[in-house]
């Protein structure tokens, strides 16, 4: 068997290859270290300002703060915590976010299965149907959803900003999970059908523990995308029923200059988002790594 030149030397070294090696060097890693920091300094920013007084953050930047640490306190946040319109906004937010949360994971989780493992009549033609609302913008909802609350007396309630996040919210979920169901193997559910598993059983013993990773991936999806809302929340949520993100807003618009309060107030409502994101971070990372593959 003849050799070529180019098998005598090894494979073939081309530029990808060599970017490739170069992105697992110390110095690439560095740098993206870098880039991170640099990201996060709104963030820090943020923070600092928030543990400063008025005077303080009148007179000088935030990064002053760092060298004099005598300027930071947790008065903003105590001052905050005492004020009942803030306090009132975070249980909406949270009266908001969980019901909204849950129940599309519930409705999504049951809905995936029956289209990717129940044959009944329509099942493709209302998949398309669902894949089809992926495109509908709920900015075009607006003002019809208004006029159906306003007649159904849900206007300016909790339940009407739950229900509108439930009903925008759903076509992704649904089809979130039923890709990711769809790549379950057939024999589990052949298996456990045989052995007398009722749906029910089969979608709570086999469904919910293998699709773990990509309902935590739609639960953080959608918690985050609840709890940051600000224009459904907007439109539908009276003075009594409004999250925080419209009482910093309204904190905004009346008292631009007051940062200590805006601040505070800013960071508070990125922390358990965080929390969130962070406690689930690892089944969030493998329903991402398999819907990429699946």
């Amino acid at each position: 068997m003849m050799t070529t030149p180019q098998d005598e030397e090894g494979p073939r070294t081309t530029l990808a290859s060599r970017i490739t090696s170069l992105l697992g060097s110390g110095l690439v890693q560095l740098f993206l270290v870098c880039v991170a920091l640099f990201w996060l300094m709104p963030t820090l920013g943020l923070f600092v300002t928030s543990l400063r007084s008025p005077q303080d953050n009148a007179s000088s930047g935030w990064w002053t703060a760092l060298l004099e640490p005598a300027q930071l306190s947790l008065e903003n946040y105590a001052a905050l915590l005492d004020n009942p319109d803030f306090v009132a906004s975070f249980v909406n937010t949270v009266l908001i976010t969980v019901p909204a949360t849950v129940i599309i994971v519930v409705v999504a989780s049951l809905a995936a299965y029956a289209f990717a493992w129940l044959e009944f009549p329509g099942r493709d033609w209302l998949f398309l149907i669902v894949v089809g609302l992926l495109v509908v913008p709920l900015q075009v909802a607006l003002i019809p959803i208004a006029q159906v609350y306003g007649g159904a007396g849900l206007y300016g309630s909790i339940l009407g900003v739950v229900l509108f996040h439930v009903g925008f919210g759903l076509p992704f979920a649904i089809f979130l999970l039923r890709n990711f169901f769809a790549a379950i193997p057939r024999d589990l559910l052949e298996a456990a059908r045989m052995d007398g598993g009722r749906e029910i059983t089969i979608f709570r013993r086999v469904i919910l523990p293998l699709g773990g990773p990509a309902i935590a991936s739609l639960t953080i999806f959608q918690f985050l995308w609840v709890w940051n809302d600000l224009l459904v929340a907007l439109v539908f949520a009276d003075a009594q029923s409004a999250p925080m993100t419209v009482a910093l807003q309204s904190e905004m618009r009346q008292f631009g200059a007051n940062l200590d309060v805006i601040s505070a107030g800013a960071f508070l409502s990125m922390v358990v988002p965080l929390v969130v994101f962070f406690a689930f971070q690892r089944y969030f990372v493998q329903g991402v790594m398999a819907g990429s593959v699946k």
